[in-house]
């Protein structure tokens, strides 16, 4: 690191302002004692330019991970200096973005380091770029600081960079980083992709979402990657899915670069109110919740309200209307009492038979919690042999 001398032109007396009335004499003296014969001129101060580096470093380090055993220094540089250009994600001029690397051989990671803070973020739309083969992973360090960083320059990569030009797709991996990213581990590996976006977009959409999967088997590894719209709900959701069993395992949900975060105290009864939607998702997401074309809702009507048969027409009515805005309803049953006062078997529910999975997969996530009459609406898949034979005690 260079060092710079302050000249006794510049500053007349260390300490002293040209012009103004001298320091007591001896009071830097005793501040900064000094070795026989050293003067004030000779004093090592870090340059401006370096303390800048030094000060913006940890927003200027990209983690990219799952390099393969043949990458070193020089290639990782070099690649990324040539994909950085192709993109148009250098913004300091020309020449190479990246400055430094440091690779760990050991753990298959290395630490790029870029000119600037704005190329460090332009680098987080890279995720899952093929580097000698293989997809790898950008990420932020685990040192960054989004709070002091979003100080420093812009913290998610420019919207109009042309990863085409490196065969990514544009926006996949950039709805994906950022201080908001939420780390989503313990998930049962029977979980479909459909199933967790399910329990996440509880709290509301999704920016961005990964399911981590083995790159040799396609099969789930346990855990995934989100970032919702409304960053305002992430510590919510963190809070709120964080130690939730799942049939064997216990969930891990938090900020994935910055730990635990614990919700703000004006966020506890939002927090409430997810924690009662977790209540309902934990009860659906079961084994044996498998997808069907035929939905099953609850709370929604009562024995009385189906004795009369104007009454009854106009709920049918009701249903296809409003259900049928998820997708193509075939069949609307809404078993009625027995005049006899026998019971009847799915008094109480609404079975609605969908075209496809699809729309019954729209429809379950769509009403499930709504509130109807006061009542909260639960709404599950229901096997599609039981109910093709009339079957509605299930």
């Amino acid at each position: 690191m260079g060092l710079v001398r302050l000249q006794p032109a510049t500053i007349a007396c260390f300490g002293q302002i040209p012009g103004t009335t001298p320091a007591i004499p001896g009071m830097f003296l005793n501040m900064f004692p000094l070795a026989s014969g050293q003067q004030f001129g000779a004093l090592p101060v870090m340059p401006v330019q370096a303390m800048t580096q030094q000060a913006t470093r940890h927003a200027r380090r990209v983690y990219v991970g799952g390099l393969p055993p043949t990458a070193n220094e020089q290639s990782v540089a070099t690649f990324f200096s040539h994909v950085m250009f192709a993109i148009g994600g250098n913004t300091s001029g020309p020449g190479d973005a990246v400055v430094n690397v440091y690779i760990n051989h050991e753990k298959k990671f290395a630490f790029v380091e870029m000119r600037s803070v704005e190329e460090a973020s332009n680098a987080m739309a890279l995720d899952g770029i093929i580097f000698e083969g293989a997809p790898v992973k950008v990420r932020r360090p685990s040192d960054y600081n989004p709070s002091l960083a979003a100080t420093l320059g812009p913290s998610q990569p420019n919207p109009n960079l042309n990863l085409a030009a490196v065969g990514l797709t544009p926006g996949s991996a950039g709805g994906l980083e950022g201080p908001d990213r939420i780390f989503v581990g313990g998930l049962p590996y029977y979980f479909t992709e459909a199933q967790i976006r399910e329990l996440l977009e509880s709290f509301g959409p999704l920016q961005g979402f990964e399911l981590v999967k083995d790159r040799e088997t396609g099969n789930s590894k346990g855990y995934a990657f989100c970032v919702y719209q409304d960053l305002s709900v992430t510590d919510i959701a963190c809070a709120a899915l964080n130690g939730i069993k799942m049939g064997d395992k216990t969930l891990t949900v938090r900020r994935a670069n910055q730990g635990t975060s614990q919700p703000k105290p004006e966020q506890e009864s939002v927090l409430l109110h997810a924690q009662q939607q977790i209540a309902l998702q934990r009860f659906i997401l079961q084994p044996g919740a498998i997808a069907s074309k035929v939905l099953c809702l609850t709370q929604v009507v009562s024995a009385d309200e189906l004795g009369d048969d104007d009454n009854y027409e106009d709920i049918l009515e009701d249903m296809r209307t409003e259900c049928g805005k998820f997708g193509t309803i075939v069949n609307v049953v809404i078993p009625r009492p027995k005049t006899n006062g026998e019971p009847s078997p799915g008094v109480g529910k609404v079975f609605l038979e969908y075209v496809d999975v699809d729309g019954a997969t729209k429809a379950r996530m769509g009403l499930n919690g709504r509130k109807f009459g006061g009542n909260q609406v639960v709404a599950v898949f229901y096997p599609e042999n039981k109910f093709s034979q009339g079957e509605y005690d299930g």
